[in-house]
């Protein structure tokens, strides 16, 4: 594939259809009659001027063979006009095609395709069904990270440090299953980003750290932690629980989205028209997910008799779900970087706190208690997730709402 620059400088094609008959003709030295110096103002006067050649004022015939497996596997103007939009084709590069828009140039170059036969026209991309083997794979996570849990509570001493140490391994490799299939996994079937070591972070942080930034503040901890939320190091396991067991709400949300925003992409008539058409469709998606989190929330935190810590929960649950779903579409350089700020504040936080122990360094520790003692020692995750979820929301209402994130991939070569 060239670059943008020629892509949006419309140059004649090479192809043996770019010239027609007439300008073959004109061009040939047979086809020019000798002409005598005496002649040549008669046939100066006889000669018709030639008609323009249609190679080099057709410069959408040009695009066309840039596009080509584009045009051939395309089943509709709007997916040609998705994949010239993910290969950075606008508006007003269409412009310079003789088009108004991005779709007017995809409908010309698609029933142009059409027209001339170039290849038989392909059903269109059926959404993508949900399969039994992802449904059990995103319900293993949460299965296990229960048993984890249970493990831990009727244990005790080194037995409880091994069946915690058991269960997060076994959760960590379902959770990773779970990723490279169905709804949740990247559109390279690859394992998970760059991101997943700070999510894993993140979900150490809902364990063990608001326990351990009210411990630091108060002076302490005064030992590790007894996997006991009356411990020296408190615990809470009920976010972490409720995440897990949402993982299959997760891929199920994201399955209804993506099948939904699919079947937009055959119905709609403009990329404006996708993009208002999938906006409420997003919105729908995430909030549908939240609510079933706060369920799962409410459930796990009157079974292990632990505070529900609706917000703290919530917003990290939202910044994994949206992280996940741009990631899932191929956008997933954003959701690393919020996630390695997110981690990076939090573990500031903690930081600041051990670090104003030393002499003359009191003060850093200042921001972190004052915002402890108002609201909490969940204030500080709450606020570091809930405005990374809010970036990655305003992302991905830009980015999840352009036709080109949902056309299909293109055929490897």
């Amino acid at each position: 594939m060239t670059g943008l620059g020629e892509l949006d400088r419309p140059e004649t094609p090479t192809s043996p259809g770019a010239w027609d008959a007439g300008s073959e003709q004109a061009l040939s030295p047979a086809a020019t009659p000798a002409t005598t110096p005496a002649s040549a103002p008669e046939a100066a006067a006889d000669r018709k001027p030639s008609s323009p050649r249609r190679g080099a004022a057709d410069p959408v015939k040009a695009l066309m063979h840039r596009h080509r497996e584009l045009c051939e596997r395309a089943v509709d103007p709007l997916e040609i006009a998705a994949g010239l939009e993910a290969h950075g084709i606008t508006d007003r590069t269409a412009a310079r095609f003789r088009h108004r828009d991005v779709f007017s140039l995809a409908e010309e170059m698609y029933a142009r395709v059409s027209r001339d036969g170039d290849a038989p026209p392909s059903s269109a991309p059926a959404a993508p069904r949900a399969r039994a083997d992802w449904a059990l794979l995103t319900l293993l996570p949460g299965t296990l990270c229960a048993a984890a849990v249970a493990a831990v509570h009727l244990t005790h001493g080194q037995s409880r440090l091994f069946a915690a140490a058991a269960g997060a391994l076994a959760v960590a490799l379902a959770l990773r299953a779970a990723l490279r299939r169905g709804p949740l996994s990247r559109p390279d079937r690859s394992a998970p980003g760059r991101g997943t070591t700070w999510t894993a972070w993140l979900l150490a942080y809902a364990v063990l750290g608001n326990g351990l930034l009210g411990s630091a503040i108060a002076g302490g901890p005064d030992g590790l932690p007894t996997g006991t939320a009356d411990g020296p190091w408190p615990l809470t396991a009920s976010p972490v629980l409720a995440l897990a067991l949402a993982c299959a709400p997760a891929a199920w949300t994201a399955h209804f989205f993506t099948a939904r925003a699919r079947r937009k992409l055959a119905a709609s008539r403009g990329l404006e028209d996708f993009a208002a058409a999938v906006r409420p469709l997003l919105l729908g998606a995430f909030a549908l997910f939240l609510g079933a989190l706060a369920a799962l929330l409410t459930l796990c935190a009157a079974v292990l008799d632990e505070p529900a810590a609706y917000a703290e929960a919530l917003t990290l649950g939202a910044l994994l779900f949206l992280a996940r779903l741009l990631t899932t579409h191929g956008f997933a350089y954003a959701p690393a970087v919020v996630l390695t700020a997110t981690a990076t504040i939090q573990a500031a936080a903690l930081a600041a706190v051990f670090t104003s122990r030393l002499p003359g360094c009191g003060f850093l520790a200042a921001p972190v208690e004052t915002l402890v003692t108002a609201w909490g020692a969940g204030s500080v995750p709450t606020l570091a997730c809930g405005a990374a979820a809010l970036a990655l929301l305003i992302h991905a209402g830009r980015k999840l709402t352009r036709a080109s994130a949902h056309a299909p991939p293109e055929p490897s070569r």
